[in-house]
Formats: structure tokens, sequence, C-alpha cells
């Protein structure tokens, strides 16, 4: 599980505030690459020509991808929407992908930040206060009726609120969970798979051929399993935060 082991880089341990150490750690490098990966991928983006190339047709058909998800969800209200989500987005996407390069070839340990609860959790808490904010600034106290779904059983209002404020809870606790659990998964996979292969190999030829290639095989699929599941839970993790914006946007 050494893949998974935050660690203090650049002798930083020792930094503290009010006793509190604070090291600049693996987890937090990768966050800062991701986020500059990000700010140049947009960057170079914006370049605005008449006949655009491929970078700024990625960027706009990203950009567009985003704005029609919100457009869809929550109507013409969602585009206030699209940078925030735009940036949650591909943040979430490039460290997903980013932790899955072979960069040990070059001596470099990669590390995926959405692998640890504590990241995606504050991502999914970042949402769901804007979330509570939208709602409360919108509607104020009337906030609370989405507690109360329309058409309710007079007979059932002393249950049916308490459900629903429960499931309104939870969904910052599963929007983590679900991202932390999808990519920590899949890199606990490969590791496993890798380890047969480089077992096999030392084991002789014959156990080689007989665990080593199908296992090598098998990663390689679970390798694009992987990237795809790093596209899915992105978008994922966009459209519930949209279609929670819409609750708080849209309460009837």
């Amino acid at each position: 599980m050494h893949q998974f082991t935050i660690e203090p880089l650049f002798g930083t341990d020792h930094w503290s505030i009010a006793g509190y150490s604070i090291p600049f750690t693996n987890s937090a490098l990768w966050m800062a690459l991701t986020a500059g990966v990000l700010l140049l991928f947009v960057a170079g983006g914006m370049k605005r020509e008449l006949v655009p190339g491929r970078w700024q047709m990625a960027v706009e058909g990203f950009t567009g991808f985003i704005d029609n998800l919100l457009a869809a969800n929550i109507g013409p209200a969602g585009k206030k929407y699209v940078p925030y989500i735009f940036s949650l987005f591909m943040f979430i996407l490039f460290a997903n992908v980013l932790g899955l390069l072979p960069l040990m070839l070059v001596g470099v340990h990669p590390f995926t930040p959405t692998s640890h609860f504590t990241v995606t959790g504050v991502l999914a808490i970042m949402s769901f206060a804007i979330v509570l904010i939208v709602g409360f600034a919108r509607h104020g106290l009337h906030f609370f009726s989405l507690f109360v779904p329309h058409g309710t059983p007079w007979w059932l209002l002393w249950l049916i609120p308490i459900i629903e404020l429960i499931s309104f809870l939870v969904r910052p606790f599963s929007l983590a969970l679900r991202l932390f659990v999808a990519m920590m998964a899949g890199h606990v996979l490969l590791e496993v798979l890798s380890s047969f292969v480089i077992g096999s190999a030392n084991s002789g030829p014959l156990w080689g051929s007989i665990v080593g290639i199908p296992s090598f095989l098998l990663m390689i699929a679970i390798c694009a399993l992987e990237l795809l599941v790093a596209g899915i839970q992105a978008y994922v993790f966009a459209l519930l935060t949209s279609l929670y914006l819409n609750d708080a946007e849209n309460l009837h």
C-alpha cells in the first residue's frame, strides 16, 4: 500500500502552526501539479482564434459539455455555475489521469490525491456548502420545504422530513466515498496484478507463461478500464453536484 502513503517532502515534516504539523506532502505536490496542468490546459485554449486549433477546440469542447450538463439539469440559471463545475470536473479528471501515468519508468512515483477520502471529502463538503449557501440565499427558511416533498400525505409528515433530512445530510459523504473507493480499488487491483506478473516472471518461464502472461494482459485491460473510470467518476461528481444545485435553485 506504499502508493497510498502520504509522506512529507523537502524536509518539511517540522513545519507547524499552533503546534499542528503542516508538512508539504506528496499529496499536496500532486494536487499542485494537477492545478498547474489544469491552468496550462485552460490558458492554452484561450487564444480565441477564428479558426480554432485542436487545443482550443478541446477546451471549448469541455466547457460546452459542462454548459450543456448544467443547462439540462438546472436550466438557464445554471450558466453561472459553469466556472465552478468546470474546474471541479477538470481537476478530478486530471488528478485521476495523472495518477495512472507510468512515471515509475523514469523514476517518479505517481500519486493519486483522489484515492484519499480527505481530498474527495473536502471537494464534496465544498460543493455541499455552495448548495446550502445558494439554497438559503434564494429561498430563506423556505429552503426547509425541500425535506417535505410535494404531495406528502399529512399522516406521514412526522416521518418523511426525517428521512429526507438524513438523505440530504448523507449526500456529501456518498459523493466523496464514491470517488475515493473507485480510484483506490482500481489502483489496488493494478498493484495485485502487477505483483502476479513480477512474481511469476521471477519464478521461471513455466509460471511466467501460466500466470504472468494472463495477468499482464488482464492488467492492460484494467489500465484501459481505469482510464474510463477516471473520466466517469469526474463526470458523476459533476453531475451529482449539478443536481444538488438544481434543488437549491429550483425549489418548489
